[in-house]
């Protein structure tokens, strides 16, 4: 006796919305709907985690007094702030000082007055305006334990389009998400249709593509359409290109390695760890432990210190950064050409078509 075939469906065949609901619950889409669950939980975790609590460490604090006595009271006196806020280290004068802010190897500076106990306080918001507050108050607090007063001074302000350096921390976001997007694209489009060689090949070369016209276009809107991000218009060109392709080519790699969850390990870096590591609006001064840690090492946080080096400091501090990103670019690009050189030495039989 032949099948009975579905209700209202000829042939037996099943419908399609019923083929659309097992497609929907299928083994493979659960997984990537956890995958993504996971993801999302632990972003929320991390930005939690860095931005509960912001609590200075170990700031960089240049010190400049006119007499040994002096300068040795207020270190004294900095030495018993409560959770070591600021790390001063003594130079020869204001002129120092300021060198030592604009060159990003302080965060301040306390001049200590010749005469009288009215001292100046140099703080640079460029760096971080909520850092430049956090300094002036341990320092402030500092200071009245010795009956001294203190007057500050910015002598490196931020644009007035990037209050809270959130101007640049959304250029970088967007830089970094572009790069993931414009990588995980390519991936899903091609469906590793096609040989691993030609296929990594033309991948880099649009990605490449891709970095350069995203820096520009990066570049375009948030300094010269919103007049948001001040600084080299070129350098920031550049340093926008390295940023994506950093990260596209970091996505690329992964994906050549793992498939779909190579992507799921990229965001891991770049949107779960990377990006509230760099602080944003709390510097890296300000972070908890584990995220001061790591921010400066991975892409996001490597990229925004860059940009408000040469937004805010002449480029001064950018080298770190820089050295940091094309780190990541040249061990991404080695990763996958090894994924191909692997992919090709299998035999034909092995080389199974995955889908993303």
């Amino acid at each position: 006796m032949p099948a009975q075939s579905p209700v209202g469906v000829p042939g037996g065949q099943s419908s399609p919305r019923f083929r659309g609901v097992g497609e929907c619950l299928s083994g493979r889409s659960v997984r990537l709907v956890l995958g993504v669950l996971v993801l999302q939980t632990a972003f929320v975790l991390s930005c939690v985690g860095a931005f509960r609590d912001p609590v200075p460490h170990r700031v960089p604090l240049a010190v400049t007094a006119p007499t040994t006595r002096i300068a040795d009271d207020a270190f004294y006196q900095l030495a018993l702030l409560p959770g070591e806020p600021v790390d001063p280290l003594r130079v020869a004068d204001e002129a120092a000082a300021l060198d030592r802010i604009h060159g990003r190897e302080v965060d301040g500076a306390l001049v200590l007055s010749r005469s009288g106990t009215a001292d100046l306080l140099l703080v640079a918001s460029g760096a971080g305006p909520l850092l430049a507050e956090e300094l002036a108050r341990h320092v402030t607090t500092a200071e009245r334990h010795q009956g001294r007063t203190v007057r500050v001074r910015d002598v490196v302000p931020v644009a007035p389009g990037d209050k809270r350096l959130l101007s640049s921390f959304s250029l970088v976001v967007g830089w970094c998400a572009g790069g993931v997007l414009s990588a995980s694209a390519q991936a899903y489009g091609a469906r590793r249709r096609r040989p691993a060689g030609p296929r990594a090949s033309a991948a880099m070369g649009v990605q490449l593509m891709y970095s350069v016209l995203a820096g520009l276009l990066g570049v375009l809107v948030a300094r010269t359409l919103l007049d948001a991000v001040p600084g080299n218009f070129w350098a920031l060109w550049a340093l926008g290109s390295l940023l994506v392709l950093t990260v596209g080519t970091l996505t690329l790699a992964l994906y050549e390695w793992a498939g779909a969850p190579g992507i799921g390990l990229a965001l891991l870096l770049v949107a779960v760890l990377g990006v509230p590591s760099a602080g944003g609006v709390y510097p890296t001064e300000l972070l908890p432990p584990f995220w001061r840690a790591v921010g400066p090492s991975l892409p996001p946080g490597a990229g925004l210190d860059a940009v408000d080096s040469i937004a805010y400091f002449r480029g001064a501090g950018a080298g770190g950064p820089l050295w940091t990103l094309l780190a990541w670019a040249g061990g991404a690009v080695v990763v996958l050409l090894g994924g191909v050189l692997v992919s090709r030495s299998r035999p034909p039989a092995a080389r199974v078509t995955r889908r993303p």
